[in-house]
């Protein structure tokens, strides 16, 4: 018996967004157990044996048995509705993530413009819940982030398009295929315009994503922890789960633009296994950054990216234009 389209469609989300879930999960372990042996340290060890698998499940049920504690002045609707705003956008971002040729939820033929139009709506979220707070500091980190998150969008978006001008297509399946070959991805390719263009993307989203060094919304000194100060429990949770899902799938589309997606030595079956473990690397480039280097001003944030970085992405996306009509309309 075959099922109709969109129980289909269905079903594979489902199966996405519970492997999703359980990805970002494991990724906070992953991101603890990195910075503990960066500072020479071990990191969560007891809850779960060996080496505290079970670390992410026992805080995930510590978060559900937390009380839910609404400040009295805050404006419960737009208060209670954030964690929502926030998350969905975050999560609805592997929708058109192909994780091999044909698994996927759907492999739209303008699936990157899909993924950097619904990456920018965490924004709504996240000043909906600065403002909902009814707090002075949470209202100010809110506007910080808000900020910094337009400023560093324009670099992302033109960084992310390098690969779609040396590929021809905004098909993520169709600019992994055509980075097959010996050195064939493109962080190799177009004379060194590939590399430049992955730093520039790598930059511009640990800046997008409120990271150390540009971790300003926070500054634990002065903003605590920053527009979520006020949330607990549950919706305290949502928020950080949207936050590590859309830092996961950024990594996941450095994976799919610059390193090849799932293309690897070996059999078809392993293409999965492969663009994994270089979603993995990409995630802990930005994480070897939040612990190695530390917060730098605000005004230094800005004039990084409308001094430097807006200009150096036009400049690699008009090059890498330049570089593909040099080749006569072939790939570079």
């Amino acid at each position: 018996m075959t099922l109709p389209p969109l129980a289909q469609a269905a079903i594979a989300a489902f199966i996405v967004l519970n492997a999703v879930i359980l990805m970002v999960a494991y990724v906070t372990l992953l991101e603890r157990k990195f910075a503990a042996r960066m500072q020479s340290r071990i990191g969560p060890y007891y809850v779960g044996w060996p080496h505290g698998w079970l670390q992410p499940i026992a805080d995930a049920l510590k978060l559900m048995l937390k009380e839910d504690v609404v400040p009295a002045a805050a404006d419960r609707w737009v208060y209670n509705l954030a964690p929502i705003a926030f998350l969905v956008p975050c999560v609805l971002i592997f929708a058109t993530i192909p994780f091999a040729p044909g698994l996927g939820v759907a492999d739209l033929n303008i699936g990157i413009l899909f993924f950097l139009a619904v990456s920018a709506l965490e924004i709504v979220g996240l000043f909906m819940g600065g403002w909902g707070s009814n707090n002075k500091y949470a209202l100010i980190s809110a506007m910080r982030a808000v900020n910094q998150i337009i400023s560093y969008d324009l670099p992302f978006i033109f960084t992310a398009l390098v690969p779609v001008v040396l590929a021809g297509s905004m098909q993520l399946s169709e600019i992994v295929s055509a980075q097959t070959g010996l050195f064939g991805w493109f962080v190799f390719r177009a004379w060194g315009l590939g590399v430049l263009a992955l730093l520039a993307y790598l930059v511009a989203t640990i800046a997008a994503e409120n990271r150390v060094p540009f971790d300003i919304l926070e500054a634990e000194s002065e903003l605590v922890a920053g527009f979520r100060v006020e949330y607990s429990g549950m919706k305290f949770a949502l928020i950080q789960l949207g936050e590590y899902a859309h830092i996961l799938g950024t990594s996941f589309l450095g994976a799919l633009l610059f390193l090849g997606g799932w293309l690897g030595p070996g059999p078809a079956w392993l293409g999965p296994i492969w663009f994994l473990l270089k979603a993995i690397f990409v995630f802990l480039l930005i994480t070897w950054v939040r612990w190695s280097f530390v917060r730098i001003r605000v005004d230094q944030i800005l004039a990084i990216s409308w001094k430097l970085l807006l200009p150096l992405s036009i400049v690699l996306l008009m090059a890498a234009a330049f570089a593909v009509a040099w080749s006569g309309g072939a790939r570079v």
